[in-house]
């Protein structure tokens, strides 16, 4: 007897399936398909993500263990692994990359008015990239060197919430600085990077389209100062100056003035020189939304550790970034029912909780209300704490 609905059920109902069927139009993804759509597709993967499922045999036989059930969490097609396969390497990426930019912009939108440890009004990114290993074998189309396949994951996260809001997954051989023409820099916003990324002339245009970024300068950086503000040291900050560059190629491609911060940590004892074209912060808080980069970092641990986007479902480039951006559509949505459902809990709770208890017909405020999270005694330090907000 139905005395309710499970639990992938009442999470799914935050998908916009409405935009999802615009995606899937808009690539003609369901075009020749019998029973199998590329709805009852998201919502296999999803399921896979939400689980640890580790292969397309794993999937299936969870799938058909509760088979009576799959109608009621909204998969209609028949699950097999033939179909899977078949719909991994065949249905285009690029529909559920779509559908992934539909769920971040409704992710920013709840989580805009979060606080990431810095007093700015400012939107603030931080944007690096993560290299995924790949079998030399397996993946012969993600050549990087003689000895290593690879694929690079580049992000840009907004620091309200921890939501990727730009994300391209390449060769691993492209440099990272080959990214920043891709993304299209938002008039106020900052952007934290790291040096791998300073590039005068890119950086340059950002400054002309009224975008800040934060970098760090090389260690054979040549410039001529013009000005010099006090500062205080008891912050840690030891210079704050207008800097000209007098390199040949450098000044070409940025003529206009940068700020130059020479910042020694009080806890550690390390020196770093900053790069930014904002003259208005103070140069504390500019080292400290420096320090904020570091949770794309966590980012990247969280995902390749909680999700599953390092051992993949299929070999071809299609069904690699398919398998990515699910994942990426699954960490929005739980981050999406999070919000909405006002929880106080971080998304690896949330994430522990659901795959012990996705078949479960219980309301989804229950499942996680009834949870007793001071079990098990003290904090696991080892465990990261990037979404612990």
């Amino acid at each position: 007897m139905n005395n309710g609905r499970s639990i992938f059920a009442q999470l799914i109902d935050h998908l916009p399936i409405h935009d999802f069927r615009k995606c899937v139009e808009r690539y003609d993804g369901n075009r020749r398909v019998r029973s199998f759509s590329c709805w009852d597709h998201l919502l296999c993967l999803v399921f896979a993500q939400l689980t640890y499922r580790e292969s397309l045999r794993d999937i299936v036989a969870c799938l058909r263990a509760v088979d009576g059930r799959l109608y009621h969490m909204g998969i209609r097609g028949t699950v097999s692994r033939s179909t899977l396969a078949d719909a991994n390497e065949q249905r285009d990426w690029r529909i559920y990359a779509d559908f992934a930019q539909v769920l971040i912009r409704e992710a920013r939108r709840l989580y805009a008015g979060d606080t990431f440890g810095v007093d700015v009004a400012n939107t603030v990114y931080a944007f690096d990239s993560t290299t995924i290993d790949l079998c030399m074998s397996l993946f012969p189309w993600a050549s990087y060197t003689r000895t290593q396949h690879a694929m690079k994951l580049h992000t840009l996260l907004d620091l309200r919430g921890n939501i990727p809001t730009f994300i391209r997954i390449t060769p691993a051989r492209l440099h990272d600085v080959n990214v920043l023409d891709d993304l299209t820099p938002e008039a106020g916003a900052f952007y934290v990077m790291d040096r791998g990324y300073l590039d005068f002339e890119r950086l340059y245009r950002w400054t002309l389209a009224g975008a800040f970024f934060v970098t760090r300068a090389r260690k054979n950086f040549r410039f001529d100062r013009v000005d010099s503000r006090p500062g205080d040291k008891r912050t840690g900050v030891q210079c704050d100056q207008t800097i000209r560059l007098v390199w040949f190629y450098s000044s070409r491609g940025y003529p206009g003035d940068l700020r130059r911060i020479r910042y020694r940590d009080p806890q550690t004892g390390k020196r770093l020189v900053f790069l930014t074209n904002n003259f208005t912060l103070p140069a504390a808080v500019i080292a400290d939304l420096y320090r904020c980069r570091w949770q794309v970092e966590l980012f990247f641990k969280w995902i390749k550790q909680h999700l599953r986007i390092k051992a993949f479902y299929g070999t071809s480039e299609n069904a690699v970034k398919t398998q990515v951006w699910t994942a990426v559509c699954s960490y929005l949505l739980v981050a999406i029912a999070r919000q909405r459902l006002k929880l106080d809990l971080n998304l690896y709770t949330m994430l522990q909780i659901l795959s012990v208890s996705i078949f479960e017909k219980t309301p989804i405020n229950r499942a996680f209300l009834l949870t007793d999270l001071n079990v098990g005694g003290g904090v696991d330090h080892n465990q990261l704490s990037l979404l612990d907000f």
